[in-house]
């Protein structure tokens, strides 16, 4: 009866079935012996029909703990011979794609890495960092060969770090699933090549692309225009709020060395208004009162003229406002703003056509800041593998369930 009930909640059905128990208390490790039925035959997915068995061989699967206790299954798994005389191994139903473990125990740790780093998991689970990190990097090599990119039209590029200085990553995500799609090396006008090579081998075509959020890298620019010919530009806003608020933040750290009123606000003038404290915002628009003597108030009321602006949704009235914003700008004493106004005139139509795309990088920004948290708990992710397989897990959303049917 014991072996009827294991059998049931571990889904053995005919020809396999639980043969014995064993439950070595010393180490808590329970072990569950199957084998299948004499004179069985079995199919094999390259050969039609179904073919009796040559002999067999003795295999360990880890599974999902028995309460506090290990589980493995200790199968006797058949060889079969096919009609031209080949001997092929058959794997049992419930095997996993990492050899070692079942299905169940490989969903298990899937859901656990999409939460946990690799270091933690393994610990939790009592299996090394590499056995964890190469379980997940299957996986997610898996999913992406069978994905489909046909329906994909708008994307998002952009650059995350990989370490510290001038080393990074490109992520292209699809702008409308919100999840990532493609990661490579560098970021660079080749990386664009990379992608468009890749959607030729997922059933797509790089001509299908018709629009392409990034920010004003050269290289970027240069990569959507040669290999992703039809997409239209759209410069992130994102990108160009930035650049205005490094320039106010230039210019208070210029203005404070004559004026200490302005020390200690740092913060307090590069964050949203709506997130600052009571007495932050007393700070706020004490410096705002000034207007007309600092620099620094105008560089601030600069910024959020033109975060307004970039919410238009007009091209005409866009492109209008934001040419009048680079004369007042220019007409002004704001040295560092100056240079957001050129770059603003330099880059014009791309950062308008955000009025008809309505597209932003903001997810990927999003995804770099949960990136670089997982980074930094897992103390570092060195190799471009692996962080490929940790941005997937994280915003890849992609389907396990064709892999792993338990996988979710």
């Amino acid at each position: 009866m014991d072996n009827a009930i294991f059998a049931t909640a571990l889904g053995i059905t005919k020809p396999w079935f639980v043969d014995n128990l064993s439950f070595d208390t010393s180490k808590q490790l329970l072990t569950i012996r199957i084998d299948f039925e004499k004179g069985s035959q079995f199919s094999c997915p390259q050969t039609e029909g179904a073919h009796p068995v040559y002999d067999s061989r003795t295999k360990r699967y880890r599974h999902l703990n028995f309460f506090q206790h290990e589980c493995y299954l200790e199968v006797r798994v058949p060889r079969v011979k096919l009609p031209d005389g080949h001997i092929t191994l058959i794997e049992p139903p419930w095997a996993g794609k990492l050899a070692g473990f079942t299905l169940l125990f490989e969903a298990l740790i899937l859901a656990l890495c999409r939460e946990m780093t690799f270091a933690a998991v393994a610990r939790l689970v009592d299996m090394s960092w590499h056995q964890v990190h190469s379980m997940c990097t299957r996986y997610v090599d898996l999913a992406l060969e069978q994905a489909d990119l046909s329906e994909l039209r708008r994307v998002a590029i952009d650059e995350t770090s990989r370490h510290k200085g001038q080393d990074y990553i490109t992520v292209v995500a699809d702008a409308d699933e919100r999840k990532v799609i493609f990661v490579d090396e560098g970021h660079g006008a080749e990386t664009i090549a990379h992608f468009a090579a890749e959607l030729l081998l997922h059933g797509s075509d790089p001509g299908r692309i018709e629009s392409a959020s990034i920010d004003m890298s050269p290289a970027y620019i240069r990569g959507v225009t040669d290999y992703l010919p039809n997409a239209d530009i759209t410069f992130d806003k994102f990108h160009v709020i930035a650049n205005a608020s490094k320039a106010l933040d230039r210019t208070r750290a210029i203005e404070q060395r004559t004026d200490a009123s302005l020390k200690g606000l740092r913060w307090t003038l590069l964050k949203d208004r709506n997130s600052l404290s009571t007495e932050q915002c007393t700070d706020l628009n004490a410096v705002i009162a000034a207007v007309v003597s600092k620099r620094t108030a105008r560089a601030w009321v600069y910024r959020e003229q033109l975060r307004a602006i970039l919410n238009r949704k007009q091209i005409n009235v866009m492109r209008r406002m934001l040419h009048q914003w680079c004369t007042n700008v220019n007409r002004s004493k704001v040295e560092p703003m100056k240079k957001v106004a050129a770059m603003i005139r330099g880059h014009m139509e791309g950062i308008v056509q955000m009025a008809r795309s309505r597209q932003t990088n903001g997810f990927i920004e999003a995804l770099n800041g949960l990136f670089q948290a997982a980074k930094r708990k897992a103390r570092g992710y060195g190799r471009l593998i692996t962080i490929r397989t940790v941005l997937f897990l994280i915003a890849g959303k992609l389907d396990f369930t064709e892999i792993n049917p338990h996988a979710v």
